[in-house]
């Protein structure tokens, strides 16, 4: 029997990875070879959801990381329109995704470039998030069987973070990062908390306007830049 497809909307087209594959690697590798903007990687696991999107940023890599909170928001919407209205669904600056308060998978990053001043010839923003349980006897960490989703279709999941995604992109094109950003901090977890990045420890205050931590410390408050998430920053 043949797996059912996605669907997403025009401009995008799905990439099935299939069995151990890495969809975000694979995205990584398709962009590295000059794929069209808009491929998004897919591997629906019996027990992990994993995909990732290519993008062809048109402005410069740390503007461009406002897509990284898009892609974010995107999936909050999507997973808060499909799950029980109980479930809570939060970000971490960082990538995380919480769901009611627990651990429940990441989102993460990877560019062309590290210098947050050029042009990068491709941005690629990678999803997953668990599905079953994961054992955990800590309970940080969740799954969305656990959180009461079952009845969530992951190829439903996949084809909603997609539209909710592309919402949200379109947003940041029309009108900026402040809608974005508006939505995004009433998401945000961990904002008056304290927390560490890096050597630097301190109260995470927000983000400024492109989504930089801001981290009140003993000699001051210091920006992060979101591009410092990224991951193969040893690219050129």
């Amino acid at each position: 029997m043949t797996p059912e497809l996605p669907v997403f909307p025009p401009l995008f087209h799905g990439h099935p990875v299939n069995g151990a594959a890495d969809p975000f690697a694979k995205a990584c590798a398709q962009a590295l070879l000059g794929c069209d903007s808009g491929l998004v990687a897919y591997n629906i696991g019996a027990d992990t959801l994993r995909a990732a999107i290519v993008l062809a940023p048109e402005v410069p890599l740390e503007p461009a990381m406002s897509a990284f909170i898009a892609c974010g928001v995107g999936f909050q919407n999507a997973l808060g329109a499909l799950a029980p209205p109980e479930v809570a669904v939060h970000l971490t600056w960082e990538g995380g995704i919480r769901v009611n308060g627990a651990g429940c998978g990441r989102l993460r990053a990877a560019a062309s470039t590290a210098d947050p001043t050029a042009l990068p010839d491709w941005l690629v923003i990678g999803l997953e998030t668990p599905l079953l349980p994961t054992g955990d006897p800590s309970h940080e960490t969740t799954s969305l069987f656990d959180e009461g989703c079952a009845e969530v279709e992951p190829l439903r999941l996949l084809e909603a973070w997609i539209r909710h995604t592309l919402v949200w992109l379109n947003t940041l094109e029309e009108d900026g990062n402040r809608p974005l950003h508006a939505q995004w901090q009433g998401i945000a977890d961990g904002i008056g908390e304290d927390m560490t990045h890096g050597a630097l420890s301190g109260t995470f205050l927000g983000t400024d306007e492109d989504f930089g931590m801001l981290l009140r410390a003993s000699d001051g408050t210091h920006v992060i830049p979101i591009s410092s998430i990224l991951e193969g920053k040893n690219r050129t």
